[in-house]
């Protein structure tokens, strides 16, 4: 099986220099792709002169995560396609377990592996931990990590199983359900594309795997960190978009529980001195009702499966005080 491991930066020599190689190294017989999204620095410069094996797609603007992946996808023909983000440690062996249940299982058509911290290995990392759920009003949680929470890595979740969702820190998928799907949806440019993505995977009747028998480690919010309200918006955001095009319940309900919910949250960061947040959550829901004619076109043109996840993870988390995976309802 032939894998194009496909790695975004966008000025990210730093990152270039310290966990490309591990990719290198343990990913013998798959062609490795840099796509930059319009560079400042020198890094392109940088993989040219010092891994001349790395085949390098230049792009002439910065296109965010999904319209850089799309475009790149255009260059590169491989079974199936890994991306990978450029501040990502892979280990030794990454790849066969991840071959071993594409190869076995022909319904997996998206993968996850073990993703931990970088800064601390014995704690799962933010973006995806031991794979993704979502909520009913589109909230996304994960084994190994709710919101803030994250866990210690004890071989918990040492198996392979159905997610809903695969992280895009390292996000395998079949080329040909790549393009059945028409990729990741460019609206989104940054965060939470691959939650769509592995959404629409699902109501088209795509199986999405996580196994736990390959482990990366990620640093995180290397493009936007967590304190950045870029992030609180897109986060926002998109998820609204996500929740809207792809969700089976009931659209009115779901909308109006999150405007509530989500007023909660930016009441929080007002009373707690992030304002810029506050104002990036109302800009996001701006951008969303903007957004409504086109997100309803799209949902009543695909087929929705209903999706049971939990009701509602922020109840959950806040109110019953459950803050690990394994003492929520069985998935």
């Amino acid at each position: 099986m032939n894998i194009a491991i496909i790695i975004l930066n966008w000025n990210g020599k730093h990152l270039l220099e310290k966990f490309l190689p591990s990719v290198i190294d343990f990913s013998q017989n798959h062609e490795i792709y840099l796509v930059d999204n319009a560079s400042k620095d020198d890094s392109v410069a940088f993989v040219k002169h010092n891994h001349v094996k790395v085949k390098i797609i230049e792009l002439d603007k910065n296109f965010g995560y999904a319209g850089a992946y799309n475009k790149a996808i255009k260059k590169i023909d491989a079974d199936v396609f890994c991306f990978l983000n450029s501040d990502v440690l892979v280990t030794e062996n990454w790849l066969d377990p991840v071959i071993s249940l594409f190869e076995n299982d022909a319904n997996t058509a998206i993968v996850q592996p073990k993703i931990l911290d970088q800064k601390r290995p014995n704690q799962f990392e933010y973006a995806g931990a031991g794979g993704g759920f979502i909520d009913q009003l589109g909230y996304p949680y994960c084994r190994g990590r709710i919101f803030e929470s994250l866990e210690k890595d004890t071989n918990q979740y040492n198996d392979s199983r159905p997610i809903f969702w695969a992280s895009g820190a390292c996000f395998f998928v079949r080329k040909k359900t790549f393009n059945t799907l028409n990729g990741f949806d460019e609206s989104f440019f940054a965060h939470m594309e691959e939650i769509d993505f592995c959404w629409r995977a699902h109501n088209a009747g795509f199986g999405v795997t996580y196994t736990g028998n390959s482990t990366v480690y990620h640093v995180g919010g290397a493009s936007l960190s967590k304190t950045n309200s870029k992030k609180t918006f897109y986060n926002f955001r998109n998820s609204l978009f996500a929740l809207t095009k792809n969700s089976n319940h009931p659209l009115f309900i779901v909308v109006l529980m999150r405007l509530i919910l989500d007023g909660v949250a930016g009441a929080s960061f007002l009373f707690s001195g992030k304002g810029k947040h506050t104002l990036a959550i109302i800009k996001a829901h701006i951008e969303f009702y903007g957004a409504l004619p086109k997100l309803i076109k799209f949902r009543t043109q695909q087929q929705r499966v209903t999706y049971v996840g939990e009701k509602s993870i922020v109840w959950s988390y806040f109110i019953k005080r459950k803050k690990v995976f394994l003492r929520l309802r069985k998935h």
